[in-house]
């Protein structure tokens, strides 16, 4: 049965595409069959194909299961906004059983799917629905990314009190350190490993794309390997 990591973050921006990818690698890398969602992308270019968002895009150069893109990223909006927002002005709306009918598509040709979110867990989706809908639909644990910059402890702990009432399994977080000039880093690593009750499984320093690929990497295994928490 192909298992599934679900990448979710504090906000936007905060590096869960550079998170997912490598873990994608990390995975290839090991053997695995790798199979990639973004199930919602809003901020999207013209084609001749059609809409694509380059988050979407750059996780499927890194997975080995080939997929086509409606299954990779079933809803695509072109303005970079809120996606309830962007589905409203297309006349559309986000429907999850949809998304879950692509997730089983991937999960039926792969080990492993990686699955990235839009925004942070609450991110709305619909008037009464949010991403954190789209993950407890698809059932998969979930991995925090968490900013680290001014904020990022009330950031973080109220995204980790949302995905337990959520009653998703937290597979563990990551922080990403996306401000190289934050004041007191180690300070607030420290406070963030002891208020979650459980140390970061990689700390991604400010760097290029490739060195971040690579500082991930040994993060694979500890994550398929932790036994979620709830």
């Amino acid at each position: 049965m192909s298992r599934a990591l679900f990448v979710t973050g504090t906000d936007t921006g905060v590096g869960k595409t550079v998170v997912a990818a490598a873990l994608v690698r990390g995975l290839v890398s090991e053997g695995a069959r790798v199979a990639v969602m973004k199930p919602i992308a809003a901020g999207a270019f013209n084609t001749p194909e059609g809409l694509r968002n380059a988050d979407a895009l750059t996780l499927m150069q890194a997975a080995n299961v080939q997929a086509p893109y409606a299954w990779v990223n079933p809803y695509c909006f072109e303005p970079p906004i809120a996606p309830h927002i962007a589905a409203f002005e297309q006349g559309t709306s986000i429907d999850i059983s949809l998304i879950q009918a692509r997730y089983q598509s991937l999960a039926a040709k792969s080990d492993h799917v990686i699955i990235e979110g839009a925004g942070g867990w609450l991110a709305p989706i619909s008037e009464h629905e949010s991403i954190a809908d789209v993950a407890t639909a698809i059932g998969a644990p979930v991995v925090l990314v968490v900013a680290l910059r001014l904020g990022c402890l009330n950031h973080a702990l109220l995204t980790l009190r949302a995905i337990k009432a959520q009653g998703a399994a937290l597979a563990g977080w990551i922080a990403s350190m996306i401000d190289p000039q934050m004041p007191r880093r180690a300070e607030n690593l420290a406070s963030l490993e002891s208020l979650m009750q459980q140390p970061p499984v990689a700390v991604v320093p400010h760097q290029t794309r490739a060195e971040k690929a690579l500082e991930l990497r040994a993060a694979v295994v500890a994550l398929l390997n932790v036994r979620p928490v709830r």
